[in-house]
């Protein structure tokens, strides 16, 4: 048998919450300026809030990067293109269902904790996958491709629910 390997990068759109949080930080340095204009010797400040505020901004160039090898699914976060961090990994053996968001499959796991490793766009092709995951049921919501999606339905074809 020949492994079944495949991946993915998906790029986080920016949403409405991550552009409060850049006008934030940017109000934030400003007002760290200002402080140096009131007091003299709280130079420090600013330097500090600026340099905190860059560190912070790059953590909002996200991108999420899909690897599936033979039953196993990984996915990391990639934060400005230099800094990697797995976010999830499980097997398929662990997972209860896959299925297009929305799709009534889906309905009896309402209560499940959500993980969204989106690009949160509104074109996505978005599919959610049930998995125990740390001792809790947990609801998955990816964009995986085709190619990940019939490695899946290889493994386990009673789970997944196509469109």
């Amino acid at each position: 048998m020949s492994a079944f390997y495949t991946e993915q990068l998906i790029k986080k759109q920016p949403n409405t919450k991550d552009t409060l949080k850049k006008v934030g930080l940017i109000v934030l340095a400003i007002a760290s300026v200002l402080v140096v204009f009131v007091f003299p010797f709280g130079i420090l400040i600013p330097i500090v809030v600026i340099a905190l505020v860059v560190f912070l901004f790059t953590r909002l160039d996200v991108e999420y990067e899909y690897l599936y090898v033979n039953g196993d699914l990984d996915i990391d976060k990639i934060m400005h293109k230099s800094k990697r961090k797995r976010v999830f990994s499980t097997n398929v053996k662990e997972m209860e269902l896959l299925a297009p968001v929305g799709d009534y499959h889906l309905d009896q796991y309402r209560n499940a904790k959500i993980l969204d490793l989106s690009s949160s766009a509104q074109s996505a092709n978005l599919y959610a996958m049930i998995v125990g995951h740390k001792g809790e049921m947990t609801k998955l919501i990816f964009e995986p491709n085709e190619t990940i999606i019939e490695g899946i339905f290889l493994m386990a074809p009673r789970k997944v629910v196509r469109k």
